[in-house]
């Protein structure tokens, strides 16, 4: 499979997730790639991301988690 592939798994799976409720509770980067929990009330699921594109793409959903954490403080 293309990097490019499991790209577009990995993407598809964290959208996945985030439309069915779940937030981002904590990132953990290794040299295999970075463990990503997400959690759902008493539910947590485990995604490990191997593309670095997949890396980038949590990063870009944390910020966007956090602003809108700080949107609904205001």
């Amino acid at each position: 499979m293309s990097d490019y592939q499991q790209f577009l798994q990995e993407r598809d799976r964290i959208d996945f997730l985030l439309q069915k409720g779940y937030k981002i509770k904590q990132v953990k980067e290794n040299l295999n790639g970075a463990l990503v929990d997400f959690e759902k009330g008493e539910h947590t699921e485990t995604l490990h991301l191997a593309t670095a594109e997949g890396r980038k793409y949590i990063s870009v959903k944390v910020i966007q988690q956090q602003k809108a954490a700080i949107r609904l403080n205001k």
